[in-house]
């Protein structure tokens, strides 16, 4: 089994990728952008199709030999980027699992993400089938006292830096939740230029609270504008909007762009299921944007989270809610 921990990635990924990753963790933001990542390089490495497949429930688990058997007839590699949300594959996945691993070949690269694990699930023979043949990544979010240094990596990426008392001054805010930690830094990279910041600008990006809308919020959703996203959901949430419509408002966006989605691949005209969602104006070239960047698989496991957003407003669900909306966005890039 390789074993990667999360800072040896980039420079594994500089080298000819292996045939099998998984990538689980504790933390959201980070085995999504190590999915990102590892997607990245295989493009670059010639890995230009790529099939996506969320095993949730009532998955179908021949599609996952399907994928594996169905190769390009032209010598293109292929990327098999598999999600399994729950982190429980059941009794069948497992085995489709294992019997995947004994087909992998150097046409097909296949990427398995997962949610956290507990230990049991770590020691399931599906899941050490995946490790004996693959190369590992397990993602935990650093503890409080790393949280500083972690947050100075974070702007060194965006050539600013800042003195000791405001990279505290950030960590104390957040509180160990990393979206949030990414959502301040990402706001000082758009506020202030390249150079050191002082805790003052820190302290008055931080607390600054400025006046957001719903629609802003929609745009930035179809745009796929991840920083003007996390920007529009900071400033409903300081301003105390209900949650329940911020809900209703995306919900509308991936509800109408999976109905296109569907429609499209049916092969039905464009003007006509664009009519019928009543889709009309700029608007529309904005959603064209978004379906030409958005799959099926992934609008409806979008469709499953604004589910699980719902319940957790109800309190029926774990998690906070404004995190799981910026999950939701992080989904759609």
């Amino acid at each position: 089994m390789a074993q990667l921990r999360g800072e040896q990635l980039a420079a594994h990924l500089e080298r000819p990728l292996g045939p099998l990753y998984v990538v689980y963790g504790d933390e959201p933001l980070l085995v999504i952008e190590a999915g990102d990542a590892i997607r990245t390089a295989a493009r670059h490495q010639g890995y230009s199709e790529r099939e996506v497949l969320v095993a949730g429930q009532g998955f179908n688990w021949t599609q996952l030999a399907m994928a594996g058997g169905n190769l390009s007839l032209f010598g293109d590699r292929k990327l098999i980027d598999l999600r399994i949300p729950t982190g429980k594959p059941g009794r069948d996945g497992g085995q489709a699992l294992q019997e995947h691993c004994q087909r992998l070949s150097s046409d097909a690269m296949t990427l398995v993400t997962l949610p956290e694990l507990t230990w049991q699930d770590e020691k399931a023979s599906w899941f050490q089938t995946l490790a004996e043949a693959g190369t590992v990544l397990k993602l935990q979010a650093p503890n409080l006292g790393e949280l500083p240094q972690w947050i100075a990596g974070r702007l060194q990426r965006q050539e600013q830096s800042a003195e000791t008392e405001a990279l505290r001054f950030i960590a104390e805010r957040v509180e160990g939740n990393l979206l949030a930690a990414h959502q301040e830094i990402q706001k000082l990279g758009l506020l202030f230029p390249k150079g050191k910041l002082s805790l003052e600008q820190v302290r008055e990006a931080v607390l600054n609270v400025a006046r957001y809308d719903i629609d802003g919020l929609r745009e930035a959703l179809l745009q796929g504008d991840l920083a003007r996203l996390t920007r529009t959901l900071d400033g409903l949430r300081q301003e105390g909007e209900a949650p329940p419509l911020v809900l209703w408002a995306v919900t509308e966006e991936v509800r109408a762009l999976a109905a296109l989605k569907e429609g499209l691949n049916a092969g039905r005209p464009a003007d006509q299921l664009f009519k019928e969602q009543r889709i009309w104006g700029p608007r529309q070239a904005l959603v064209k944007r978004a379906l030409g960047r958005l799959d099926a698989p992934r609008l409806r496991a979008a469709l499953a989270q604004t589910a699980h957003i719902d319940r957790c407003i109800k309190g029926l669900g774990g998690g906070d809610v404004w995190d799981e909306f910026l999950r939701l966005g992080l989904s759609l890039r």
